[in-house]
């Protein structure tokens, strides 16, 4: 090569005008050339799993040889190795070969987008680097390395991995309705209570009952409706007075058999405040159904009557002009309308709090599954809970819940393993329920199969809010920052924020953050930091670095070689603080 050549292949690159000369050719060359370059991130940025980077160049005019041929190779270097990336070939007006044309009399320009290469864990401090050879012909000679991009923006790692999960809810209740009725009949236009009636079955059964729970502490007895009806034939103002005295001898026949209890302790029934009483003059709803059900003759036309006709008194006149069919209507249906309805509202308590929490922990084998599910819901100790679901698991294998709430609180101990087994074996009783598909889905997330995890989540979509904050996980993983803004949804905290600041609204994060218990969190403050870096306000994170390194001393070391902050490494607070 001649010394105008070796001039025109002289390489400098640098945002600071740096000048590399053709050192080790032998000779130095006086005249330097010097180009431009701009990369973008710088810092470079990991985005999902990957890394990548675009370079653009400029060359002034006469410095490009014409026949020149100058391979720029990125060399990425960091703690434990270094990657080789493809090159870019330049290539002067009248060189052979093909590469990105720089012309000698006007200069040129060259772009240079690297490929996506994978991200690992030493590339946090990791440095890139030109290196070029210059040809001519057959004569080459390489050119001292120049760095272009020091460290990576690595800050979607941290995302928290707290994927929320789903106990399934229990169906126990503080007591159950255990209501007892009789009907006691009457005579046509009578409301007296017939000795007979007091001997029937239901009366007899709605007898034993009170007998037998009256004392109960496990009964509360809350009150007694009487309600009392008359048939639909006759006047209408005796239909009414019939109704009122049938329910007046209705509350006092239910009065007496309460009266038999002779503790006087036990008032409940002897008063009349315990009764509610509710009369109907003419039952015609009653009538209906009891038509409705009977294979009387001519059944279908009377239920016509009730819809064409309104007003009372005609439906019972075009009624009975049915001689012989209202004849059967006066002997089976008029008699059971005609009736005083006595309804003790009783309900059943369930155990108390108190004692659910005791044998949850001492007789487990005792509860039902409703309140073994229950039992673990009144503590918030995760440990206990892992030992309630564990009994609940063993007494009740086929119920999905037990094994699904078990492996939720194991998540909560973190043993991700053994959590993983109990939501499989409530896969096998829960016939694809959505619960159970977001409970794998985490599984196969901290297992790093984010494809599978999403597939689960898919499939979980009706199971609540938490399936979709799950998402917002994987989507911060993928570098998809919106959709995790999206899927993040209502939930605020560290995970929102981050995922704002990723997809460009820093401004948002410590309003985010702010809103939530999280704000308090050493690595809430950090992030916080990493915002203010970005907005340029050295205070700003000089402030939450100093709260976020006092919660938690490991971030200093992780401050000092945050890309996030590399334009305050010669700041002398941020070298306090990271020193």
């Amino acid at each position: 090569m001649n010394s105008k050549t070796l001039r025109n292949l002289s390489l400098a690159v640098g945002t600071t005008a740096l000048l590399v000369g053709c050192n080790g050719l032998g000779k130095m060359i006086k005249k330097q050339a010097t180009i431009t370059y701009d990369v973008k991130p710088n810092p470079l940025e990991m985005h999902g799993d990957s890394v990548g980077f675009t370079i653009t160049g400029k060359y002034p005019a006469k410095v490009f040889a014409k026949k020149a041929t100058v391979t720029v190779s990125p060399i990425v270097k960091f703690a434990g190795g270094e990657k080789a990336l493809k090159p870019v070939v330049l290539v002067g007006e009248k060189a052979t070969g093909s590469g990105q044309k720089i012309s000698y009399t006007t200069g040129g320009t060259f772009s240079y987008t690297s490929e996506k290469f994978a991200y690992e864990p030493g590339m946090k401090v990791a440095t890139v680097e030109l290196k070029a050879q210059g040809a001519v012909k057959k004569k080459t000679r390489d050119f001292t390395p120049v760095k272009i991009g020091d460290g990576t923006i690595i800050t979607p790692l941290l995302v928290r991995n707290d994927e929320k999960g789903i106990y399934a809810a229990d169906a126990f209740v503080k007591s159950t309705p255990v209501n007892q009725t009789a009907n006691i009949y009457y005579v046509v236009n009578k409301s007296d209570v017939r000795a007979s009636e007091l001997k029937s079955d239901e009366v007899k059964n709605l007898d034993k009952f009170i007998t037998e729970n009256i004392n109960n502490p496990w009964y509360e007895f809350k009150d007694i409706n009487v309600s009392a009806y008359a048939s639909p034939d006759g006047e209408q103002s005796l239909n009414a007075h019939l109704a009122e005295e049938r329910a007046k001898s209705g509350s006092k026949a239910m009065m007496n058999e309460f009266k038999k209890n002779k503790n006087k302790d036990q008032k409940f029934g002897k008063e009349e405040s315990n009764y509610v009483t509710k009369t109907t003059a003419e039952d015609w709803d009653g009538f209906k159904s009891l038509m409705e059900g009977s294979a009387i003759a001519d059944k279908d036309l009377i239920l016509r009557v009730l819809t064409m006709y309104t007003d009372l008194d005609q439906r019972e006149k075009e009624i009975k002009n049915l001689s012989k069919t209202y004849t059967e209507v006066s002997d089976k249906i008029l008699p059971k309308l005609r009736r005083s309805v006595l309804t003790v509202n009783v309900n059943k308590k369930s155990r108390t709090d108190e004692q659910i929490t005791k044998l949850t922990t001492t007789f487990p084998d005792s509860l039902s599954v409703e309140e073994m599910l229950y039992g673990a819901n009144l503590t918030n100790d995760v440990n206990t809970k892992v030992a309630i679901y564990t009994a609940a698991e063993k007494k009740y294998p086929t119920d999905w819940r037990t094994s699904n709430n078990l492996g939720v609180a194991l998540l909560m101990t973190n043993k991700v393993t053994e959590a993983g087994e109990a939501f499989k074996r409530a896969e096998v009783n829960a016939n694809g329920n959505a619960i159970v598909m977001n409970h794998l889905g985490i599984i196969a997330a901290k297992a790093g199969d984010r494809k599978k995890a999403m597939e689960y989540y898919d499939k979980a979509g009706s199971a609540g809010k938490e399936v979709n904050y799950n998402k917002g996980i994987l989507n911060v993983r993928d570098g998809k920052y919106g959709d995790a803004v999206t899927n993040f949804g209502e939930y605020k905290g560290f995970n929102k924020a981050l995922a704002e600041l990723l997809n460009g609204n820093g401004g948002a994060v410590n309003t985010t953050i702010d809103a939530t218990s999280e704000k308090d969190m050493a690595i809430s403050f950090y992030l916080k930091a990493v915002a203010a870096a970005r907005n340029n306000n050295a205070a700003e994170v000089i402030n939450n670095l100093k709260a976020a390194i006092e919660k938690d001393g490991s971030l200093k070391a992780a401050a000092k070689d945050d890309a996030e902050f590399i334009k305050l490494r010669e700041n002398a607070d941020f070298k306090g603080l990271t020193n």
